[in-house]
């Protein structure tokens, strides 16, 4: 018997990081035709395989291979590019933004929020005119090109001041991200010089970690932490920890211990905040603005709305703390997709939901070409060791064999050929030299 579509409870679910992926994926395969329809709103027509954002700036990685296509993947599903920008639980009804400026409201039984987080930023002056951040496939690629163009153009000018600025790259925040895009920008940076740039010596490069608190990489042990500190400053990458950014106007940066010094690249990778659409949902939150959930991943107090990933406050069973939530790590928001869907099916069918809990089982970071530090269960690796599990982890993780398969060929040619260090910053503005030329009649 064939069933209206319009018939089928709508599930909907905002976002496609990882825990809307996998929702989604999940619901695909273990839900028949009949039993519900599935609607998947991201801004991004493709998801991000955000670990290898670093690999992707530094050249070791095509950036397309790590962007697997939503379309592609989700078939039973419609895929919408959009913004959701507005939520109305009791009409159980989203607001999405599409591509060309028109908004339609798409309505919902189940909605699931997997909409991530945001860059959190500070009220430092000139933030908004000199930072970039590190969350997005354009920012890996734009700053591939940037600090490939910096040696370019200091290769070119013959005023020191100048030069020196050109040469001078800041990273803010010591997390995760800061310290593995640091790690393999300033590793590519250096062969750059070392080969292609004679007139730019290595040592003229000036790069720079400011943390505030008093460690980096709260993700892993501090004996890690400390030998990350230690690898980072033979390299001659200066780390200032207790430390924070007071201005950055112009790209003269001044620092909260008096140091000063101008910049022409930074990158703020301080940490990130719940998205705003969370925050205007009227859903209850955190203090952290993220929604609060049970441990079956309901909205608390909305049994039809679920939530998973960065948005997510779910509670940590696997803590002793009772009041510990669930931190936002990709191996967490993965597993939270899977259990969202499945108890979205439990509900379908009148079935009990199930409680979702996770032990962490560690870490893995890159710091480079060769060099890593990663905690698994408990033991510690440095070095060749700890890159080589970051890589085989990852690879692992990667959403379809298209794409595993892609960034091994990636990795094989980058093993046997020099990295490719040419900037082609145009493609951020493509149609420059046209316009310019048609301006001139």
């Amino acid at each position: 018997m064939t069933v209206d579509a319009s018939m089928r409870p709508r599930v909907l679910i905002l976002g496609a990081g990882y825990a809307g992926l996998y929702t989604a994926l999940r619901l695909q395969s273990k839900l028949r035709r009949d039993e519900a329809s599935i609607t998947v709103v991201d801004p991004r027509p493709y998801m991000t395989y955000q670990p290898f954002l670093p690999e992707a700036a530094a050249g070791a990685i095509e950036p397309r291979h790590v962007a697997a296509p939503l379309r592609a993947m989700l078939k039973r599903c419609q895929v919408l590019t959009g913004n959701a920008t507005e939520i109305d639980a009791e009409r159980r009804s989203v607001r999405v933004s599409m591509p060309d400026g028109h908004k339609v409201d798409l309505g919902y039984d189940f909605l699931v929020l997997a909409v991530g987080s945001v860059s959190k930023t500070l009220p430092v002056p000139g933030l908004e005119d000199q930072a970039v951040g590190f969350t997005t496939l354009g920012e890996a690629v734009y700053l591939r090109n940037h600090v490939l163009s910096r040696l370019d153009r200091a290769a070119s000018t013959l005023d020191p001041a100048h030069r020196a600025k050109l040469l001078t790259f800041m990273f803010v925040g010591g997390g995760y991200a800061g310290v593995e895009a640091l790690g393999e920008l300033e590793d590519m940076a250096r062969f750059a010089a070392r080969r292609y740039y004679g007139s730019v010596d290595a040592s003229e490069m000036r790069w720079i970690l400011v943390e505030a608190v008093d460690r980096i990489m709260p993700e892993v042990g501090r004996s890690l932490a400390e030998y990350t500190v230690g690898v980072l400053r033979k390299r001659a990458i200066e780390v200032r920890l207790e430390t924070t950014v007071e201005s950055m106007e112009g790209g003269h940066v001044v620092l909260s211990d008096g140091t000063e010094f101008d910049s022409d690249t930074v990158v703020w990778t301080t940490g990130v905040a719940a998205s705003p659409l969370v925050a205007d949902s009227g859903f209850s939150q955190d203090e952290l603005s993220r929604v609060e959930c049970l441990p079956s991943l309901q909205v608390r107090g909305v049994p039809n709305v679920l939530a998973a990933g960065d948005c997510a406050a779910v509670p940590d069973l696997s803590s002793d703390d009772p009041g510990a939530t669930c931190p936002p790590t990709a191996q967490h928001a993965v597993r939270q997709g899977k259990v969202l869907a499945d108890n979205v099916r439990a509900i379908l069918r009148g079935r009990p939901v199930r409680t979702f809990s996770h032990r962490s089982s560690g870490a893995v970071a890159t710091l480079g070409l060769h060099q890593g530090v990663a905690e698994v269960y408990g033991a510690k690796f440095r070095g060749m060791p700890a890159w080589t599990m970051h890589r085989l982890y990852h690879l692992s993780q990667m959403p379809t064999a298209n794409r595993k398969a892609r960034v091994l060929a990636d990795w094989l040619l980058d093993s046997v050929f020099p990295r490719q260090v040419v900037a082609v910053g145009e493609v951020h503005e493509p149609r420059r030299d046209f316009v310019e030329q048609a301006q001139r009649g």
